[in-house]
């Protein structure tokens, strides 16, 4: 029998579902990781694709890229997976919005439920947990990550209230112990860990400017720092120091939860205007190490256009139009293959420009200039499906 790449690639995702997974973030909330840990029963064979747009969002079906749904929403929204395989929450104005990506049978819907939060900024899920960060307080909304789906009201959640608002982010692991950004108003500067009764385990002020968090194999986190990275692993912090200082910057980790070795974006420059960057960060985790690759020439790429996929490898759609694919743990490109057009970096982050998501074998990849979203198999680099659009797609999130 026949599958096609589509249907090949939303199997795939359907499979994945009992692994576990997490998001991470620039600028706002998040760029995606891996796939999210579920016993809840399959909603769908394939991903739903969420694409933001200005006042509106639409819902794609995740084989056919046909719009299921098109639902009005604010002039500029973010997007995350919520981690159970069917929900994405999307910042507004109030806070988290549930946003239900529906199945086969049921149509999505932009729903009457939202977390409250001032300034919603990142969304963190792993170990079966959701963490919703609020910017204006520095709360951390914790919930059981497959609540959402047990019905039509919000979950029963657990707050940990802020110290001092600031753009931070927060995360639970299995054992229970909560990591949390440390700043103010003023800036950021570190990190710390506290056991399931609130007790501190271990802190660090190390982290100048502290951004984005990932979660590698064997439950190791990183967050970036200006000057590198912070790695959290079995009870303790440890800093690695960017190749270039005072200033190496990562502010986004990339990860899959079975490779050890962190994908980050870099930037060496703290004055270069734009916001395109040409070189990333790798961080083994279990080595504690930190090196830095050039893209190859004439590759240039942002914070939402780098994502892990088949093989443990990253896969980034960069300037030049083609998805470049690393190899984490050798810090090679093996290959690359065209997708879009070439396209130039944005004024402001938050500007619509090219973006990738990945479920199983497929990338969605969006292409802002066209106001198309094409589904790439990344087994093959074959454009399997395209779609052309009403509206510019911007921000991009799956359902699985």
């Amino acid at each position: 029998m026949h599958i096609s790449p589509l249907r090949r690639a939303g199997l795939v995702a359907l499979a994945l579902g009992a692994t576990v997974g997490l998001a991470s973030c620039a600028g706002g909330t998040g760029t995606g990781a891996a796939v999210p840990s579920s016993s809840a029963p399959a909603t769908d064979a394939a991903a739903r694709v969420a694409l933001s747009y200005p006042g509106g969002i639409y819902v794609l079906d995740g084989e056919s890229l046909e719009v299921v749904a098109d639902l009005s929403s604010e002039e500029f929204t973010r997007l995350n997976a919520a981690g159970d395989g069917r929900h994405v929450m999307v910042t507004t104005s109030e806070g988290f919005q549930v946003l239900d990506g529906g199945t086969s049978s049921d149509k999505p819907e932009l729903t009457d439920l939202v977390f409250a939060a001032s300034k919603p900024g990142h969304v963190v899920t792993h170990g079966g947990k959701t963490v919703l960060y609020a910017d204006g307080t520095s709360d951390s909304t914790i919930f059981d990550t497959d609540a959402l789906l047990a019905g039509d009201k919000l979950p029963e959640v657990e707050t940990i209230p802020g110290v001092e608002a600031h753009h931070g982010v927060s995360i639970v692991l299995e054992d229970g112990t909560f990591l949390t950004t440390v700043g103010n108003a003023d800036g950021r500067n570190g990190v710390v860990a506290k056991d399931a009764s609130g007790v501190t385990i271990a802190e660090s002020s190390d982290c100048p400017g502290v951004h984005g968090e990932g979660t590698a194999k064997d439950e190791v986190v990183v967050f970036g720092c200006e000057n590198g990275a912070l790695v959290y692993d079995d009870g303790a912090f440890t800093k690695l120091t960017a190749p270039d200082q005072p200033y190496g910057r990562m502010g986004n980790a990339y990860v899959s939860e079975n490779s050890a070795v962190i994908v980050g974006d870099y930037k060496k420059d703290r004055d270069a205007e734009g916001y395109l960057l040409d070189q990333l960060a790798l961080i083994d985790t279990a080595a504690k190490t930190q090196r830095v690759v050039d893209m190859p020439a004439g590759a240039e790429y942002t914070f939402r256009d780098v994502a892990r996929g088949p093989g443990e490898l990253a896969y980034v759609i960069a300037s030049d139009g083609a998805i470049h694919v690393l190899d984490p743990a050798t810090g090679t490109f093996t290959k690359s293959f065209p997708v879009i057009g070439a396209w130039e970096g944005p004024a402001e982050w938050q500007d619509a420009h090219p973006a990738i998501k990945v479920s199983g074998d497929l990338a969605y990849v969006t292409e802002p200039a066209k106001n198309a979203v094409h589904a790439v198999d990344l087994t093959t680099g074959q454009v399997v499906k395209s779609m052309t659009l009403e509206q510019t797609p911007n921000e991009i999130a799956l359902t699985k």
